[in-house]
């Protein structure tokens, strides 16, 4: 069986079913490129010396991973030049990257979390890299970009998506007209359509969340999870199985395959009173893929694309996966 090429299928997104333009396509296969450059470095590990941590942090107060500063030139490397971008933003960076003079500049801004997982790096487990793509406002024309340009609601995106390094190296993607995924044969170079119109199953039996923290969870959280755990004789009537790999990328890829809810709850702790994940780079991106799957997405009560944005690394809480159950967990926070 002859699998379809990205480029085929944005070419057919562009031509046929009117997804998007010229300069999106273009922009997206320079992402997915520098995907499989990042693939590739992750692959070597210790034989390229990219294991390890630098003695540096980011903007979150991080200590950086040589892999995270690494991926991070890549995207901003392969990104640059080619004319698409008005700017990029990354989890890894304080502000914005402006697209340097000496480059034409397009209609589009770029946002990424170069390195997702990273505290996986050095054992081994599947990490990734996060991204989205939003139109630069009309205003913005004929200036410089600014900050503010990029605090744009998750609804406004034109396409997103995140690159998986697993056991197979992977690309899943949205522009608007649901979501499809690729997997990259490391014999031709390609990035192949091994998965067409992913669907998230309403239901399921499986949630995805880190029970060191239960004593911090606000009380819908918990009600929720008491109610997994109390299985088949409980208020929800079945037994649940929980997943948690400490990598958003991983823990979705699994529920976009074979359903489940991820939870990253806002908390009572205040460093985790906003929540913990990137509204921006994470939350927002993934939310997109999931709602085109068939799926929901909320910060608690909030759909997550809702939100509109105050500050470029804002932290907000996440709660997505398949319907049914995200729906459960976001009335239980309307009554409380």
């Amino acid at each position: 069986m002859k699998h379809k090429s990205l480029t085929q299928y944005l070419v057919e997104q562009q031509r046929c079913e009117q997804a998007m333009s010229a300069e999106l396509r273009l922009l997206i296969e320079t992402v997915a490129r520098a995907c499989k450059a990042i693939g590739h470095a992750v692959g070597k590990g210790a034989l390229g010396g990219v294991l390890g941590s630098l003695e540096s942090e980011n903007v979150q107060g991080e200590v950086q991973k040589k892999l995270d500063v690494l991926s991070n030139e890549i995207l901003l490397d392969a990104n640059e030049w080619g004319g698409h971008l008005a700017a990029m933003a990354s989890e890894e960076m304080e502000t914005i990257h402006l697209i340097p003079n000496r480059y034409p500049k397009g209609e589009y801004l770029l946002l990424f979390d170069p390195l997702d997982g990273s505290s996986n790096i050095d054992v081994n487990v599947s990490i990734g890299t996060i991204f989205s793509v939003l139109h630069a406002p009309a205003e913005a024309s004929g200036r410089e970009v600014e900050e503010r340009d990029f605090l744009q609601a998750g609804s406004r995106q034109v396409a997103a998506g995140y690159a998986v390094y697993g056991p197979q190296t992977m690309l899943v993607l949205t522009v608007g007209n649901g979501v499809v995924g690729f997997t990259l044969d490391r014999e031709t170079g390609a990035w192949r359509l091994t998965q067409d119109d992913i669907r998230i199953p309403e239901q399921t039996a499986e949630f995805a969340i880190n029970m060191s923290n239960m004593r911090h969870w606000e009380a819908p959280v918990r009600r929720y999870i008491d109610e997994c755990l109390a299985g088949k004789e409980g208020p929800l009537g079945k037994n649940y199985n929980m997943r948690w790999v400490a990598s958003m990328v991983a823990d979705v890829h699994r529920i976009l395959s074979r359903g489940g809810i991820f939870m990253y709850p806002r908390d009572e702790r205040p460093s985790g009173k906003a929540g913990k994940l990137r509204l921006m780079y994470e939350a927002n991106p993934m939310g997109f893929l999931i709602e085109q799957a068939g799926g929901a997405a909320v910060d608690g009560g909030q759909r997550i694309l809702d939100i509109e944005p105050a500050a470029l690394h804002q932290r907000v809480g996440v709660i997505l996966g398949s319907r049914e159950e995200v729906e459960r967990v976001r009335r239980y926070h309307q009554e409380a």
